[in-house]
């Protein structure tokens, strides 16, 4: 649509061009008597308004050059994958105390109980045992 107008209006503008070069006709009687006076620039004019309008026309509609298209990216489709976790309980090492050494609270005594939660904020009474800085399970034993 747009092409079609530019043409339109440039075809327009050719046009009036070569018709204010054209001289007026004179409706008398000369121009009866004396028809190949001056038809030479008529024809000139004509033609030279031709050769510009078909110019103007063939630039106009000419084919819009190519051009090669901006690559063009696409992100892959990722797919939500739920994480598989097994949970399995671990048991604590098998700490084994030596018969020579005795704390002074024996274990499984409310007063071992206390002391062991007071001292080691990882005790856990269920097992008796606390996490050590070295991430090893030791067993609470009392002095």
């Amino acid at each position: 649509m747009k092409r079609l107008f530019k043409l339109t209006i440039l075809s327009a503008a050719v046009a009036a061009t070569t018709l204010a070069a054209l001289p007026g006709a004179e409706a008398g009687e000369r121009w009866r008597h004396h028809r190949h006076n001056n038809s030479g620039d008529v024809v000139a004019a004509g033609v030279l308004g031709l050769a510009v309008g078909a110019l103007a026309a063939g630039a106009a509609t000419a084919a819009p050059r190519y051009y090669e298209p901006a690559p063009r990216y696409y992100e892959p489709d990722y797919v939500y994958v739920e994480p598989r976790y097994s949970y399995r309980r671990v048991r604590p090492a098998r700490v084994y105390v030596d018969d020579d050494y005795a704390g002074s609270l024996e274990p499984w005594t409310p007063e071992w109980y206390r002391y062991c939660e007071n001292r080691y904020r990882s005790f856990d009474p269920r097992s008796g045992t606390f996490t050590g800085y070295d991430g090893v399970q030791y067993f609470c034993a009392a002095n």
